[in-house]
């Protein structure tokens, strides 16, 4: 999840951090501002150039409170991780997100063909391995680190497409903080940092496969087939942990939470959001998720980052909002 111009719809959580992605033209492509979680919606209408300032502040207050909605998801979902574990509290959510989408995009399944399913049951694939391994990320290192190296897969797409040297800067300011994140220290995990990596990698997949199936598929038919598809794939997995460790009430109501929280809401947030602020500042606007997810751990759960963590994740905003900033429309 390469940023489109000023005068497309940008697109990418999450997430979610994990993640949604709003409807994406079939001519343009995905930008690294946006958290993918649940696929392409509704087209929205195009944003007019002047607009009044009541309609700009409600759209950026709603991107404000889409991306708190979606770190904070994650955060309360991570407290039903003593019960149900990381891959639990991602099955309740794929089933949350998949009763969403479905009821928004009502897929006419028998009418796909198999040109048309093989796009969508790649993109089912990845949208289940991007959640469980960010989530199991979030539970080894934390929240704040897990969303930042999962951003650097729509942020590699955005800066390896492109041939322009301030991109080249930040692909370079981009890969010091990533290096100065992953460096070597008694502390660290570096599974857990594997594991936001792969995330990162399931989110750039995410981004190309969800543009092959907007292009193949009408609407949003395509991404609520693959949500659809992928919470069958983690049925047998609700069931093996539910019998496993029968769930307690309230690890399902905190796994449920998170999947309104990190699903739903920033889903209907987004459509609401794009129709009223310009393309490049929506981008933008969600470049900063991994900055309020370093501070919703840090303030909801307890997980300090030292100043050369909260230096890291700042380098890594910045060069993607610099990148932003300077492309032409």
């Amino acid at each position: 999840m390469r940023p489109a111009p000023a005068s497309r719809i940008a697109a990418a959580r999450s997430t979610g951090t994990a993640h949604r992605i709003p409807s994406v033209p079939a001519d343009s492509d995905p930008g690294p501002g946006m958290d993918a979680d649940l696929g392409p919606g509704p087209s929205p209408d195009p944003v007019p150039e002047q607009q009044p300032t009541g309609r700009r502040f409600a759209g950026v207050a709603t991107m404000i409170g889409s991306g708190l909605s979606n770190q904070t998801g994650a955060a309360i979902g991570s407290h039903a991780f003593p019960v149900l574990g990381p891959v639990g509290v991602v099955a309740v959510r794929q089933y949350v997100a998949a009763i969403v989408l479905l009821a928004v995009g009502r897929p006419r399944l028998r009418s796909f063909t198999w040109w048309q399913w093989r796009p969508v049951v790649g993109l089912a694939v990845v949208f289940g391995t991007m959640n469980l391994s960010l989530y199991t990320a979030i539970d080894r290192i934390g929240l704040g680190l897990a969303v930042t190296l999962e951003f650097l897969g729509p942020l590699c797409i955005a800066l390896a497409t492109s041939r322009r040297r301030a991109d080249a800067c930040c692909a370079l300011v981009a890969a010091a903080a990533v290096v100065t994140l992953m460096r070597p220290r008694p502390s660290a995990d570096y599974l857990g940092m594997g594991l936001g990596l792969l995330a990162a990698v399931c989110w750039a997949s995410y981004i190309l496969l969800n543009r092959t199936v907007g292009r193949r598929v009408p609407g949003a038919q395509g991404s609520a087939a693959a949500a659809g598809l992928s919470a069958l794939m983690f049925l047998p997995v609700g069931i093996a942990v539910a019998v496993h460790q029968p769930p307690t009430a309230s690890a399902v109501a905190y796994a449920v939470t998170a999947g309104v929280l990190s699903s739903a809401v920033p889903y209907l947030a987004d459509l609401f959001t794009l129709r009223r602020v310009p393309a490049q500042a929506f981008g933008l606007f969600m470049s900063v998720n991994p900055v309020l997810a370093a501070l919703v751990g840090w303030v909801g759960l307890g997980q300090n980052l030292g100043w050369t963590e909260w230096t890291s994740i700042g380098a890594i905003v910045a060069a993607n909002t610099l990148s932003i900033l300077t492309r032409r429309g």
